[in-house]
């Protein structure tokens, strides 16, 4: 049976592009479950529509929402119960949704019901255990199904007997631990005070979650490496409008640094909460200029890309996208800091390391991160591991390079279904 694949063709021009992406992933589903704990009817627009998406909504239809949508699934209106779970029993799927299987699984915890979660292969071997061991903490029953401290799992929610609680909680793995345990607090009738025991105690998508509880009607003190949740905090509901995925849009500005384009991504501004916003910073480092126009940001790349140096631990969802356009530089690109990235949807690092030896690009891998040389890509095959984010990124080096095939290149429907249509939109 022949492989799927996809095989780009190199640009050979240079030109001005304007891209629209989907909604943030990670906003659309801190949205739903916010939406879910808020008292009435709350309305999404924007929302992602994607696989991960998709896999939240049927999870919270399953455990009994209220949910309409309109707009091609883009607007979803989801009638909140103040902190309740409609059904006090059921079995939910998240397919390989990360933030599904954290978030859902610790509302479940503190909920007064018993059920059943289940996941794709892939999020069956991805970390569970330190929100596992926190929620056991409060009295949650949780028995693992087939491997320890892995999905599936049966859950018996014990948050209506939580009073004011202190627990520990290790984020190195995953900050999605934390932003699971702070959404889901104000189910319970007492304070809740998370004590990070890990050396890492924030990030990135931690500050999109504390800052999309505020305006959902919670506030999150902070107070060195403890998050407090007040007793009696409770969502209310409310018109929602999810950002653009800058995630999403990365790919397309390094598609600018890669081949001298002049690229502008709608709706995506320097004032947005997603910390892949860094990511820009990093382009400009490397010799590209950008404005924030009305329309968007505009980035502009240069002649030649320069090597650089860069601990990408906050927003290290693009070192597979640094690492795809680093053989273009004209020297060494060093990333550092994304030791954690080998427990997501494949071994990132292996995967960036394995793919540019295929393509004859001297990499050196190391335990956080890797040293790229600059060199010429050869044709090869990309393997994918059915890691949306793989596909999406190694699809920049068809951009310069003959030959480059994607294989699996379906996966990146858990994020931007439409992903290649828009990057073939780059040659006309």
């Amino acid at each position: 049976m022949k492989q799927d694949f996809y095989e780009g063709k190199p640009i050979l021009k240079s030109a001005k592009a304007n891209v629209q992406v989907p909604g943030s992933k990670s906003v659309t589903n801190r949205a739903l479950l916010l939406a879910a704990l808020a008292d009435g009817w709350s309305r999404l627009d924007g929302a992602l529509v994607s696989d991960d998406a998709s896999h939240f909504l049927s999870c919270l239809k399953e455990l009994g929402f209220e949910i309409r949508t309109e707009n091609d699934q883009r607007t979803v209106l989801i009638n909140g119960m103040g902190g309740k779970i409609p059904k006090k029993s059921g079995t939910i799927y998240v397919g390989s949704a990360g933030t599904a299987a954290r978030f859902l699984t610790a509302m479940l915890g503190f909920s007064d019901g018993t059920y059943e979660i289940d996941a794709s292969a892939q999020m069956r071997k991805r970390p569970m255990k330190p929100l596992f061991e926190a929620l056991r903490l409060m009295g949650a029953e949780i028995v693992c199904l087939e491997n320890e401290d892995c999905l599936p799992v049966r859950i018996h929610g014990n948050g209506a007997a939580v009073q004011d609680r202190v627990i520990g909680l290790d984020i190195s793995e995953s900050t999605q631990f934390l932003s699971a345990l702070l959404m889901t607090a104000p189910m319970l009738p007492g304070a809740l005070t998370i004590r990070i025991t890990s050396q890492k105690t924030d990030g990135a998508y931690v500050r999109i979650t504390r800052s999309m509880m505020r305006e959902f009607g919670v506030d999150v003190l902070k107070n060195g490496n403890e998050y407090i949740i007040p007793a009696d905090s409770a969502y209310q509901s409310r018109p929602y409008a999810i950002e653009p995925d800058v995630s999403g849009a990365c790919y397309f500005y390094a598609a600018a640094a890669l081949c001298g384009l002049e690229v502008t991504v709608a709706g995506v501004h320097r004032d947005l909460s997603q910390g892949d916003l860094k990511f820009l910073d990093v382009l400009c480092d490397m010799g590209c200029t950008m404005k924030d126009t009305p329309e968007g940001i505009c980035l502009k790349g240069p002649e030649k890309l320069g090597g650089i140096s860069v601990n990408m631990n906050d927003f290290s969802d693009q070192a597979l996208t640094l690492a795809a356009i680093a053989p273009f530089a004209d020297g060494p690109v060093e990333i550092s800091g994304i030791a954690h990235i080998r427990g997501q949807e494949c071994d990132r690092i292996n995967a960036i390391a394995g793919n540019l030896n295929r393509a004859g690009i001297h990499c050196e891998e190391r335990e956080d991160g890797v040293t790229i040389w600059p060199g010429v890509p050869k044709p090869c095959e990309i393997e994918t591991f059915s890691d949306h984010r793989v596909a999406m990124s190694f699809a920049l080096m068809g951009l310069r390079a003959e030959g480059i095939r994607i294989l699996d290149p379906g996966c990146c429907a858990k994020t931007f279904p439409a992903f290649f249509q828009v990057l073939d939109g780059f040659r006309g």
